[in-house]
């Protein structure tokens, strides 16, 4: 198993972060930014992000590039990235892909969001998102395809020098799990006290298709948490976890045997351009294949 803790620059700790990195360094995990921020500007927001970028990294957090520059994966608090949020909370700034671009960010996993109303029209995707004046320019995207990269490994794809990668989980509906005995429930990737993680739902997660087009034998499951609520973490450090866990050698999809890759956010996104390079077999081989871990 692996996991990535996205954590609150807003909220830095030096302490805490330090038994954080611990944990990271003995273990299948690593750390990339969240930030919860509100009635924000272009200049708070970027220095905000260098300032929490650069405390982690002191930490040895984080990951780089080719030329040593300091990269990581991003997720937004209260899920309103890009000012998407309809109330107009959440954010304040509507160019907020292009700064996260410049000051490091190599990918977005914040959706999706739904029943949030900052959920967008792209969904089950692997995309790219140019900026634009107005809010919520991830509503729709370029999908990342095999093939079509001619960057190679440890290099900036020219192609898309504007534009941000998004990185989407699962999203639709279980008909398996009713309210009431009728209205299906909304699939959304969470791993919770009130929605632990089943073999049923791992099932929707895979048919749900995440993945870079042209490889859909790579597919995406990206799961999302907040692990440091009681009941939730009782579920992902408990029974139903290993449960889960101790079932997924003997589960078939569609009568294909599965073959499980448990990976970070960086490991994810370095998988994908792999993907997108014209790569293929082991994808397990290109963990590292463009940006590498700080240790």
């Amino acid at each position: 198993p692996a996991h990535t803790f996205f954590f609150p620059i807003e909220q830095y700790d030096p302490e805490i972060v330090a038994m954080v990195a611990e944990i990271c360094r003995g273990n299948h995990a690593e750390v990339e930014v969240h930030l919860h921020h509100d009635n924000d500007t272009m200049a708070g927001l970027r220095g905000k992000l260098t300032e929490g970028r650069d405390r982690l990294r002191q930490h040895g957090l984080l990951s780089h590039d080719a030329q040593g520059n300091v990269r990581f994966g991003f997720i937004h608090g209260n899920w309103a990235l890009d000012h998407s949020h309809p109330s107009g909370r959440y954010c304040g700034v509507t160019n907020e892909l292009d700064i996260l671009r410049e000051t490091g960010c190599y990918a977005d996993f914040t959706m999706p969001s739904a029943p949030d109303p900052t959920q967008t029209r792209m969904i089950n995707s692997v995309y790219y998102a140019a900026d634009s004046p107005a809010p919520k320019s991830h509503d729709h995207g370029t999908p990342m395809r095999a093939g079509t990269s001619r960057s190679g490994a440890c290099a900036a794809d020219a192609s898309h020098a504007q534009e941000l990668l998004l990185i989407q989980g699962p999203l639709g509906l279980n008909w398996q799990r009713r309210k009431l005995g009728i209205l299906p429930r909304l699939e959304n990737g969470e791993v919770s006290g009130g929605n632990p993680p089943t073999l049923e739902r791992l099932r929707l997660w895979i048919d749900l298709g995440v993945h870079v087009q042209g490889r859909p034998e790579w597919r995406v499951v990206k799961l999302h948490t907040h692990g440091g609520i009681p009941r939730n973490m009782e579920v992902l450090l408990g029974r139903a976890m290993q449960g889960f866990y101790g079932g997924l050698p003997a589960t078939h999809v569609h009568g294909y045997r599965l073959r499980y890759h448990f990976v970070t956010a960086r490991e994810l996104v370095n998988i994908l351009h792999a993907a997108e390079d014209g790569h293929g077999g082991d994808p397990g081989a290109y963990r590292d294949y463009r940006y590498c871990r700080a240790w």
